[in-house]
């Protein structure tokens, strides 16, 4: 279903040691028409490629690079912060030039936990929202009321880089281990929120995107969002299959569209293989090159059988472009997930 040749997503030339090579390296570059055909292709309907991405403040290798990112990467999770023109000119302008030119969305990431006495003491918010649990503080109606608001104003926080930044959106990670910005609060949270971004907003151009790991979302969070990223990593078992992919999107099916779903692997921790061994839901284990098959392509080859997934991806992706070729189990997967048309 690709209007592009993914074989044309920048691959570069191997990095045969770790750690990688310090010189900077030049990116290819390619013609207008290629770009237009890109951009065309990322505003397609197909399942995507979602990454975590970081150390781009190490403007070494491509390694460490938003142009050394694949081309057919859909959403980037700027894991490791907005880069400031004054601060990381190169990563600055490297961004913008994936956001504008190559149709890369870039998403904001924020581990939600409105109260992190670390991250938000000093915050009005934050001072409102523990207020509003302590019943010295007023009547019922009045608490609810100034819990309310700090949800919003929590929410008004998390968009203002969006604005002032001119990015494409959210990645809320919930985990609230707990922190009360869960059930009731978290469906309030994100109802305010979608008002503001996502799909039920003025501003449906904005992604408002939740990911999880143990905890799901409320289910009245569904309509909301534009995907659910499930963090599937290999953590606590040695191999991966498409049972437990199924297992995973069954959990979520009630308020979850399949091709809002999203399934990703550490990449992080698994960079050497794309993955742990994994297994298809037939008891297929091989890759199409006769290859033992590795969850990250597992996951891209993956959906629901009640119908296609949202997409694929990977946290802390840019230690896959220590593989010969560089980026080899991202490009396999988004590969795989869309194969390319000749």
């Amino acid at each position: 279903m690709c209007i592009l040749t993914i074989g044309a997503m920048v691959f570069m030339p191997a990095c045969d040691v770790e750690p990688e090579p310090q010189e900077i390296q030049k990116p290819y570059t390619y013609d207008e028409a290629y770009y237009e055909n890109l951009r065309l292709y990322k505003q397609s309907v197909h399942p995507i490629a979602f990454v975590w991405f970081s150390d781009y403040n190490r403007a070494t290798s491509l390694a460490n690079r938003f142009f050394g990112l694949p081309d057919s990467v859909d959403i980037v999770s700027l894991w490791g912060g907005i880069p400031s023109p004054e601060n990381n000119t190169v990563a600055y302008e490297e961004m913008r030039f994936v956001q504008k030119v190559k149709g890369m969305k870039l998403v904001v990431p924020t581990i939600i936990r409105i109260e992190d006495a670390v991250a938000y003491k000093d915050e009005e918010f934050h001072k409102l929202f523990k207020e509003s649990y302590d019943t010295s503080m007023g009547t019922d109606e009045e608490r609810q009321e100034k819990r309310n608001r700090a949800l919003e104003m929590y929410a008004d926080y998390l968009l203002e880089p969006i604005w002032e930044n001119d990015l494409d959106g959210v990645d809320l990670d919930y985990e609230p281990e707990g922190d009360r910005l869960s059930g009731t609060n978290m469906s309030y949270f994100v109802e305010y929120l979608g008002s503001k971004i996502g799909p039920m907003s003025d501003h449906p151009e904005k992604l408002l995107i939740i990911d999880f790991y143990g905890n799901y979302p409320p289910a009245s969070t569904g309509p909301y969002a534009n995907y659910f990223v499930r963090q599937a990593y290999t953590q606590g078992f040695t191999e991966h299959n498409a049972t437990r992919l199924q297992t995973y999107y069954n959990s979520a099916a009630s308020f979850c569209p399949t091709w809002k779903f999203i399934v990703t692997e550490n990449i992080g921790d698994h960079w050497r293989t794309g993955g742990s061994p994994f297994t298809e839901a037939d008891g297929n284990t091989l890759a199409s090159d006769g290859e033992r098959l590795y969850s990250l392509e597992g996951m891209a080859r993956w959906n629901p059988t009640q119908g296609r997934k949202g997409g694929f991806g990977a946290f802390f992706c840019q230690r896959d472009y220590s593989s010969n070729p560089p980026y080899k189990y991202l490009r396999r997967g988004i590969q795989a997930q869309n194969p390319a048309v000749n």
